[in-house]
């Protein structure tokens, strides 16, 4: 019987040392790519694309046409396009299939999200070697296609995909956010629309605009609805502000000073307006178009990529056309401390490839990223919204300059709001930043958010937003979103406890196997020695 109970608990411990032992190597991650010398174009390959688009099934139909076509070129490699209407979702399977094995091959991501992918030794490839490959990098002589080289893609862009030492990606789309305005409402109130926008004049206007009748309706616009300034990502809101006023946010290597005094300043300035129900985000509110569309809105602040949802002649709407209000539409910059300055984010999707056991595979990966770059996709894709091309290749072709030229010339294809959008940000590159990357940083990003979503939360409920107040929301979010255990890690060398989160549910199945065992073990030593001791 003893033998019988030593080898049953015996085989438990081994079972269960095997599974944590086979757990951990799986942590290790991947051998490093190497690049082949040769693609090996004899062999099929099945590569995944995930990729992200709303509504706009012509972006759909971009992504099915660049992959027909890249197919045609290299008919042994097959590519499956799966489609998410959020980035958020992308990289929340990113994370799960990180620990599965599972990672698509081509990622449609952020840069902030790839720095998370990377806390796994070699899950993410850098795209040095292989973008300097004198065969299959930019402009290889092998490649297929009409490659971009590196120096036809804008220098701006590319640096934004350079974090942890090394390029983990390479731009796709860029964007910036622009200010649309319902200009007929803001001269029916008294006001001329100056060459630069200013939040002092966005904040002054909004007041005005909140003149109400004996009966409720707001004067401007004779409805009972009215939120004139409404801002669609408050994440960059806030991070815009700060870098307008040289404020603190972060650095590369993590340390976090979003909470800080000139933080503080702006809390109250949107408290204050956020009382009054001058201002309101996307979140607490609605989507900015809509209300801007329906005449319930003169300062709507959204991405240049959403140009197509705004203004009467919007050729994509999410209203009944009989709740649309005739009105004069402008783009202008978001609004600035220093005009003669101006400071506005750069931002938009970038293409990572993730690692896999075979470095053929990757490499047919890395060409049909290259393919995601070149004119045809490019261009096709910028003139569905108001995002630009992330090569001058693209930008300066006869094709992309004629779309721009004929500006307004329909409410489809040239519809001048959306070319009015990319043009914005075809002009201001120089004007444009980006954050730190770092493995946080994407939380780092939605406590920013959420700080301005809280204070005009709390202020509608009554609350008084006060020093207390302030260092209570920087307490309580610090601790929402463990900012706290994130600052002063480097996202290149970081694997520290506060980066993994929740150990992964089968991780804790194992763990608890063996501690079973162990229990099991030590009632059977114990279990022995009583009896002896009685005999």
């Amino acid at each position: 019987m003893k033998k019988k109970v030593r080898a049953v608990l015996l085989t438990v411990l081994a079972a269960a040392c095997g599974f944590v032992l086979a757990g951990c190597h799986g942590s290790k991650g991947l051998e490093a790519f190497v690049m082949p010398e040769e693609f090996d174009s004899a062999r099929e390959y099945e590569i995944t694309f995930w990729a992200k688009n709303d509504t706009n099934k012509t972006q759909t139909a971009i992504y099915e046409q660049a992959i027909a076509d890249f197919e045609k070129l290299y008919p042994n490699i097959t590519v499956n396009l799966r489609l998410y209407t959020d980035y958020g979702k992308i990289y929340n399977d990113v994370i799960t299939n990180i620990a599965t094995g599972t990672t698509p091959n081509v990622c449609i991501t952020y840069p902030d999200h790839i720095a998370t992918y990377l806390t796994g030794t070699n899950i993410v490839v850098p795209l040095e070697e292989l973008a300097a490959d004198e065969a299959y990098g930019l402009g290889g002589n092998k490649v297929l296609f009409d490659s971009p080289s590196v120096t036809e893609i804008i220098p701006q862009f590319l640096e934004e995909c350079s974090f942890g030492g090394h390029y983990y990606a390479l731009p796709y789309m860029r964007s910036t956010e622009a200010c649309y305005i319902n200009k007929t409402y803001v001269e029916a109130l008294g006001y001329t629309l100056p060459k630069e926008l200013t939040w002092d004049f966005i904040w002054e206007v909004s007041e005005a605009a909140m003149a109400q009748d004996e009966s409720g309706n707001y004067l401007v616009n004779g409805q009972k609805v009215l939120i004139p300034f409404i801002y669609k990502s408050t994440d960059n809101m806030m991070i815009q502000m700060l870098h307008q006023k040289d404020a603190g946010y972060s650095t590369e290597d993590g340390d976090i000073y979003l909470f800080n005094d000139t933080t503080k300043e702006l809390l109250l300035t949107i408290a204050e307006h956020g009382k009054t129900g001058a201002f309101s985000t996307f979140k607490i509110s609605s989507y900015p178009a809509n209300l801007l569309n329906a005449g319930q809105c003169i300062f709507a602040i959204d991405s240049t990529a959403g140009a197509t949802w705004m203004g009467t002649n919007a050729p994509l709407l999410d209203i009944s056309e009989d709740k649309v209000v005739e009105f004069e539409t402008v783009v202008m910059k978001i609004p600035q401390f220093e005009p003669e300055n101006p400071k506005m984010i750069s931002q938009g999707p970038s293409l990572c490839i993730f690692n896999k056991n075979d470095s053929q595979e990757v490499l047919a990966s890395w060409l049909f990223m290259q393919y995601l770059l070149t004119n045809e996709v490019q261009i096709a894709y910028s003139e569905t919204e108001g995002y630009v091309p992330v090569t001058l290749k693209a930008q300066q072709s006869a094709e992309y300059q004629n779309y721009l030229a004929r500006c307004g010339e329909d409410n489809g294809l040239h519809y001048e709001v959306k070319i009015k959008a990319a043009e914005l940000l075809l002009n201001n590159v120089e004007n444009t930043f980006v954050t730190p990357v770092f493995n946080g940083s994407a939380s780092l990003r939605d406590a920013a958010g959420g700080l301005i979503e809280n204070t005009v939360k709390s202020v509608r409920r009554g609350q008084e937003i006060n020093d207390a107040y302030l260092e209570k929301l920087y307490a309580d979010t610090m601790s929402l979103y463990r900012l706290d255990q994130l600052a002063g890690q480097n996202s290149s060398t970081s694997s520290g406890k506060a980066d993994l989160g929740k150990l992964p549910k089968t991780s804790v199945i194992l763990l608890a196997a063996l501690i079973g065992a162990w229990v099991l073990i030590t009632l059977y030593v114990v279990c022995s020695r009583v009896k002896k001791e009685k005999k």
